[in-house]
């Protein structure tokens, strides 16, 4: 049963053509990850879908009597709320007066909010994200529409909302850009692409494969257009000299394939490496300890980062991984120990929330400023690979267009706002990154341009994150907030993950993701030899073969003769639209034709050549 359709949608965002006659469908029981770069419009097809925004033009169309409930990307509660209160609210039924508050305090648990009665505006971004996502999944709803639903989610809370959605018997549309979860839970991908939508029944893994195939297909359709397009041009040039007329068809035919548009290229976010040269003395951390509130976060920790060591920093919401991290960049100071950073050492700061108000510091972003200031507030000009690079090409490089530098922040989107804040880390030029939850909001694609960059950068990388497959892609060495302590692992998210079941005594490998790689299989290229007899019997004297003046004596009246059969073809096409049967036979036969046709264009051209040729020997 199909429970929203949405058909032929027009929207836009200040300049920005969102959707351009897109659709989308949900049937009863999908599970839909909609996948696309940032500032596609994926927030924004959730809210239509939701009710929240309306399409310029086309229509949405729910089924009657379903209950949609959405998790937004920034939740709003009531002021003075408790935690239990906003996830009870609009929960309460006849069926679950008397479950409810148990039912939602186990949720709550599972998701690290312990204190119930703790007011929501006291709480951090990402408790808030908890409670909101717990009162959604608590409603009885026929579809879920979560946006970013895994951010702010350790590892086992991640596991966990990832067997409920699996087992969910509803519908579901999420944006995510956690690839294991999407992954794991979805059964089709709805991927946003120059404001079309494109659907493909399979999940993640099987995107990937997909759509590299649909992209070739339409590679290999524009390369046999171009073909077919030099072919006609140089039969528009010279077929006025092998003939008189040249049929109408035929240059309608020609001016339609000039018309048609290639595939567009998407631009691609340009990384280079911009690392500061490293001395001797890199990053110490002796005897680290912190508390807050008399709860031991860190306890004598020690720690000597390597040249280009690439770290991992795992645990708990609230465990204290964020707080580390600002002890190591100064920003915060340790109750006991010291860091002993390098005189060579430039230490760059990814921030994991941004933030409008000025006591933010790094992470603060005025709404007002325009994009190109907020970068050249930390550098006008940049060293990199390729020399000395201003602002305003960098802001190209990571997908700023002219036109959208002089925006002000508060017209971007979260993920182009987290984009934007890489971008100025980088401009930094560091040789220590520092990136805290760097997989949240940012769009897959760059995603899999910043793991490639990082697999290049000259330099230290640290790194906080839930994000199964970044840790396995990016780092080599695993430290685990554990029960107070700080525990050091070799290797990856999923090593880390097969060592603590080794630990407990739990021997499930079909349970342990394996690291979704793809590798690029280099086709081996065999030389094949070609015969060169034809070319070496005129290379004394160039002249037709008695088959080849017989062929070029006819082979005008040959193509006349297939532009005429097409032609015909075309109209049958017309004619039988209604009889699916017909038709088929027909196209078979259209195919067949244009191919014959193709191959005469290709012959003649030769003759046409070698015509030419012969007679200005001849002269």
């Amino acid at each position: 049963m199909n429970l929203i359709n949405v058909e032929n949608i027009t929207k836009s965002y200040t300049d920005s053509l969102l959707f351009d006659e897109a659709s989308f469908a949900i049937n009863e029981q999908e599970k839909v990850g909609i996948i696309g770069v940032n500032g596609t419009g994926k927030t924004t097809l959730l809210k239509m879908v939701v009710g929240l925004e309306e399409p310029e033009k086309g229509t949405i169309t729910r089924a009657n009597h379903i209950v949609i409930r959405y998790l937004s990307q920034n939740p709003i509660f009531d002021e003075g709320a408790t935690a239990l209160e906003c996830v009870m609210k609009n929960n309460l039924t006849s069926d679950n007066e008397w479950s409810l508050e148990s039912e939602a305090k186990s949720m709550l648990q599972r998701l690290g909010i312990t204190d119930y009665g703790q007011k929501v505006e006291y709480m951090s971004g990402g408790q808030r994200k908890r409670i909101a996502l717990a009162n959604t999944l608590l409603s009885q709803a026929d579809v879920l529409v979560l946006d970013e639903p895994t951010n702010h989610l350790d590892s086992t809370m991640a596991d966990w909302l990832e067997e409920y959605l699996k087992s969910f018997r509803g519908a579901l549309i999420m944006v995510t850009h956690d690839r294991y979860f999407l992954d794991s839970v979805s059964n089709r991908i709805v991927e946003i692409d120059k404001g079309k939508t494109y659907s493909y029944q399979t999940n993640y893994s099987g995107f990937l494969e997909l759509k590299a195939e649909r992209e070739e297909m339409a590679l290999a359709t524009e390369r046999k257009r171009q073909s077919i397009l030099r072919v006609e041009m140089e039969w528009m040039k010279r077929g006025a000299r092998a003939r008189s007329t040249k049929q109408k068809a035929h240059i309608q035919r020609y001016e339609a394939l000039a018309a048609q548009k290639g595939p567009v290229q998407d631009a691609e976010l340009e990384l280079s490496s911009v690392s500061t040269r490293m001395g001797k003395t890199t990053v110490e951390l002796k005897d680290i300890m912190k508390s807050y509130d008399g709860r031991m976060l860190i306890d004598h920790f020690n720690y000597i980062f390597l040249k280009n060591d690439r770290i991992g920093f795992i645990g708990e919401n609230g465990c204290g991984k964020s707080t580390l991290m600002k002890i190591i960049c100064g920003m915060e100071q340790p109750d006991e120990g010291e860091v002993i950073v390098g005189q060579t050492i430039k230490i760059g700061y990814y921030a994991q929330e941004i933030r409008t108000d000025k006591e933010a510091g790094l992470a603060y972003m005025d709404p007002n400023m325009r994009v190109i200031d907020y970068i050249r507030n930390t550098a006008e000009y940049v060293q990199t690979v390729d020399g000395s690079v201003s602002a305003s090409v960098m802001l190209e490089r990571f997908l700023f267009p002219a036109e959208k530098q002089y925006a002000p922040l508060g017209k971007l989107s979260g993920g182009e706002k987290r984009r934007l804040n890489l971008l100025r880390v980088l401009m930094e030029a560091p040789n220590v990154l520092i990136l805290d939850e760097p997989t949240n909001d940012l769009d897959i694609q760059t995603l899999t341009i910043l793991e490639d960059y990082l697999d290049h950068f000259d330099g230290i990388v640290i790194t906080v994150s839930h994000d199964r497959y970044f840790l396995d892609r990016t780092v080599r060495r695993i430290f685990a907030f554990e029960d107070g302590t700080i525990k050091q692992y070799e290797g990856g998210f999923t090593d880390y993950q097969a060592r603590k079941q080794e630990e407990e005594g739990i021997f499930t490998p079909n349970n342990i993701k394996d690291t979704a790689k793809i590798q690029i299989d280099s086709a081996s290229e065999e030389a094949s030899a070609k015969s060169l007899k034809n070319l070496k019997n005129r290379q004394d004297k160039l002249k037709f073969t008695y088959k080849e003046q017989k062929e070029y004596e006819t082979i005008d009246a040959d193509i006349a003769a297939l532009e005429e059969k097409l032609e015909i073809l075309e109209q049958d096409l017309v004619a039988n639209s209604r009889d699916f049967v017909k038709l088929n036979e027909i196209t078979k036969l259209k195919e067949e034709t244009e191919a014959a046709l193709e191959e005469k264009m290709e012959r003649w051209m030769y003759l046409q050549d070698l015509a030419e040729r012969i007679e200005a020997q001849n002269n």
